[in-house]
Parts: structure tokens; sequence; C-alpha cells
């Protein structure tokens, strides 16, 4: 009754399935390990320390960031040089921008430094100037930013001086010397602190992108059931062709309907001859 299962037809059903089931398991699986790297990663993030109860170490030591090294307490010396102002910053639900100073270290690169937050827009707030002289910072670590990082600006235009996005990318074109791919945000910022209403507010460290249990977490995890389902379709669709054929194929034997392809040969051979 199945010996259909061997025609030329049914070969390439077969193979289809074959092919598309381990496929979309595959895909499943993977997408399903995506979501569980998502939640542990989670969980070691709400497991650490705060950064200020962590044991600053230097920063060649903790480079490149990572999703362990992210927000640990890292050390540098250097000279101030360069400022920049980045704009479109919120803190506690207030507009205001990042005050942002290039240290150049002893060994020639910089190292981005936001050493606070000011409320109101660039050029109408005073800013605290930078200590002179060689200084050693301590702040907390951070991944250079991207497009996909909250109050970036990528559309481009602003005026000399200000910051879209906090990247080494984009500070090797604005600086002549070469930049470290990490950035830190002082804590303490009183030494940066001016006059009333322009007192440096210390920039709180974020999580690393892809710690937390967000939007794309649940999209892989939806992806992992659609995919799945998927297979299960698959699967359902060649048990459902094959029942169907095999129910033809006993009819047919049992002559409860014609043999269509019987009939066709008779009628060719009747026309042969």
């Amino acid at each position: 009754m199945y010996r259909f299962l061997l025609t030329p037809r049914w070969w390439g059903i077969n193979l289809f399935a074959v092919l598309a089931i381990p496929l979309c398991v595959f895909m499943g699986t993977w997408q399903l390990g995506r979501f569980e790297d998502r939640v542990q990663s989670h969980e070691q993030a709400t497991k650490q320390p705060a950064p200020g109860a962590r044991a600053a170490k230097p920063l060649d030591d903790l480079l490149p960031v990572d999703t362990v090294t992210s927000g640990r307490p890292a050390t540098a010396t250097g000279r101030y040089a360069d400022q920049f102002l980045v704009p479109g910053r919120e803190l506690d639900d207030r507009s205001g921008f990042y005050v942002l100073n290039m240290l150049r270290t002893d060994g020639g690169k910089a190292l981005p430094v936001v050493r606070g937050w000011l409320p109101g827009k660039p050029g109408h707030t005073p800013v605290p100037a930078a200590p002179t002289g060689e200084v050693t910072v301590t702040g907390d670590l951070q991944a250079s930013e991207n497009t996909g990082t909250d109050g970036v600006d990528t559309a481009g235009g602003l005026p000399d001086g200000q910051l879209g996005i906090i990247s080494a990318a984009s500070l090797v074109n604005l600086v002549p010397y070469d930049v470290y791919d990490a950035w830190v945000t002082l804590q303490d910022t009183g030494s940066s602190s001016g006059a009333e209403g322009s007192a440096l507010r210390p920039v709180p460290a974020v999580a690393p992108q892809g710690s937390g249990l967000d939007l794309k977490a649940f999209q892989n995890l939806g992806y992992t059931g659609e995919w799945f389902v998927f297979a299960a379709f698959v699967l359902f669709m060649w048990f459902r062709l094959v029942r169907r054929e095999a129910e033809a194929a006993r009819d047919v034997k049992l002559g409860l309907v014609p043999d269509t392809d019987a009939d066709t040969d008779t009628h060719a051979g009747t026309r042969t001859a």
C-alpha cells in the first residue's frame, strides 16, 4: 500500500521533509540558546556587587570591555586634553548633556572620561574647568556606544566641540591621537564642582548591552516557538499527505474508485491501435 513512497514525486516530498524538520529544530534550539544566554547574563549582572563596592583596577587590566568588566572601577593616570559636550542626555528625567574630557595617558592613548552631567543645553550652561596637571582618575568602565544606545545622536551636524556618540570610532576623527575603545564615568565629581547650578552630577554606569531581559530576549523566545511550530507543521503535513495517498491507493485496490493510471494506459492503447 505504501509503495507510492518510492515514486519520484514522493522522493521529492520525503527529501523536503527530511531537510526541513531538522533545520527547523536546529534554528529553534539556536534561538532558545540565545534566550538562555541572555537570562544567564541578566542573572550574573544582578548578582554583581555595586560598582562602588568593588576594588578599582588599572584600565589595561580590564580591557577589552565585556559583560564581566563593564561597570568595574578603572584607574588611569594622565593629563586632560580636548573637551567635548555630549547633548541630549537625560538624568532623573531631566534633559542635559555630558561633559567629556580626553585623558592623555603616559602610553600616548587617550581615555574618554565623562566628568559629569549638567542640565540644559551646551553653550547655555557654564561648564566647570577640568583639573590641570597630572591626575589619576577612577571611573566606572563602559563599552563604546553604538547606534542602539539610548540617547546617541547619529544625525550629525552638531556644532564644533559637541559629540553625538561616545565611541572610539567617532573620536579618532576629532582628535590627533589614538583613543581607547572604552570610556569611564566618574562618580566623584567633587573636584569639578562649580557655582550653584553648574556643579557636575555623576553619570551612573549602565549595564552592558545584552545582559538584560529586554524585548530582544523575548523575541528570541518567540522565534524559538515559531521554529518548533514549523517543524511540527511539516511533520503533520507529511503524515496527512501519506495518509491521503494510502487511502486513495486502498480505494483503487478495492475498486471503489477507478484506477486513473490504468484508464489512461487503456485509452492510450486504443488510440495507438
